[in-house]
């Protein structure tokens, strides 16, 4: 938090003719001290949608046919993602990696070539987030998959989380610049300037391994909690009388 004072000379105002080649230049200044603040608020509410990673890999002797392979299975992974009712614009595939594959021998101390792995990676939204735990399940006992990470939780529109948070940042900030007005003596305060800044808090993408999701076909426990939508505010005040 930072506290300064400016002590500036009033504008003075005339009338005067602006060529069309030439615009004015029109600047607020401050006539009494300023107080400059920097304030956050969060509030936090029910998700109402969530992502997920999951993917595919592959080992074989040529590259290529390591990448067909992996294309195979990966075109099953994203026809299992659609049957189980997620739209086609929520699923995203995020990268597709070739690599060669090595293997430590320990008689000769040496890494030795064994082939090519491929792996698919494929981000999906889940809209409905009962049955997260059923299409995590599903991914791997039906799906092909041979990763999973995730969920991450979030609200899909916030613009309303967003108000309440930036109607609670503004009160908090005036009312710290309103105590700081009345120790030196004025009556109130005037925004000269503020900017804002927003971030989401929610669960990040944490790998889940495969026999924590295959467990006797049953669905995966999901607890969404909550999210936080935070905003952040930099608002200078000028003190008045």
């Amino acid at each position: 938090m930072k506290f300064s004072y400016m002590a500036l000379a009033a504008p003075l105002l005339a009338a005067t003719i602006v060529s069309p080649a030439r615009a004015a230049n029109v600047q607020i200044v401050a006539e009494n001290p300023v107080i400059e603040l920097s304030v956050s608020e969060q509030v936090r509410s029910t998700p109402d949608k969530a992502s997920f990673s999951t993917g595919v890999q592959t080992k074989a002797l040529t590259a290529t046919q390591a990448l067909r392979d992996n294309s195979r299975k990966a075109k099953n992974l994203i026809d299992k993602l659609k049957s189980l009712g997620i739209a086609e614009k929520d699923i995203q595939t995020t990268g597709i990696n070739l690599n060669a594959d090595y293997r430590y021998d320990r008689p000769s101390q040496e890494n030795r070539f064994v082939g090519y792995q491929v792996s698919n990676q494929v981000q999906a939204t889940v809209r409905d987030i009962s049955k997260l735990g059923m299409i995590l399940d599903a991914m791997v006992s039906g799906g092909g998959a041979t990763n999973l990470n995730g969920p991450h939780f979030s609200i899909d529109d916030d613009s309303e989380v967003k108000k309440l948070a930036r109607k609670r940042a503004l009160a908090n900030a005036k009312s710290q610049a309103m105590s700081y007005a009345r120790a030196e003596g004025y009556s109130g305060v005037r925004v000269l300037s503020i900017s804002e800044g927003l971030r989401n808090v929610s669960q990040g993408l944490m790998p889940m391994a495969r026999a924590m999701v295959a467990s006797e076909s049953s669905d995966v426990p999901i607890a969404p909690g909550q999210v936080g939508t935070t905003i952040s505010l930099n608002i200078t005040y000028e003190m008045t009388r």
